[in-house]
């Protein structure tokens, strides 16, 4: 019996390919997967800060409703309306709160989450123009 030879020619070359593309596809995998992790890291940090500015607040308001709130809030910020301003910050994180003492009761007039946000000036890897 004379058998035909074989040729791997072409199914060496389509396995290389795949090979090749699996590779590659599995780098990207990689590469956004660490990525999506620092993005989840980052967020955390955040929702971590905004919600001790919450508790923080919230304790700052209970005091200021078994307290004396006049004599708490005179030391903040009064503006026209007469509404008395604090800021609470923890990293970057900025969190104002507004209280109205009329009556002597404390009164939330604004609660208000805010995020420092500086732009980078220094840009890498681009071309200066000229």
């Amino acid at each position: 019996m004379n058998r035909p030879p074989i040729r791997l020619g072409p199914l060496a070359l389509l396995l290389a390919v795949i090979c090749v593309c699996l590779t590659t596809l599995a780098m990207l995998t990689f590469s956004t997967a660490r990525a999506d992790r620092r993005l989840a890291d980052r967020f955390a940090r955040t929702v971590t800060a905004r919600y001790e500015l919450e508790v923080r607040g919230q304790e700052l308001l209970r005091e200021l409703s078994e307290g004396d709130a006049a004599l708490i809030v005179s030391d903040w910020e009064r503006d026209a309306d007469g509404v008395y301003w604090t800021v609470l910050e923890q990293d970057g994180s900025v969190l104002r709160i507004g209280v109205r003492t009329a009556g002597g009761d404390p009164e939330i007039a604004a609660w208000i989450h805010e995020r420092v946000w500086e732009q980078d000036e220094h840009i890498q890897n681009l071309w200066p123009g000229a």
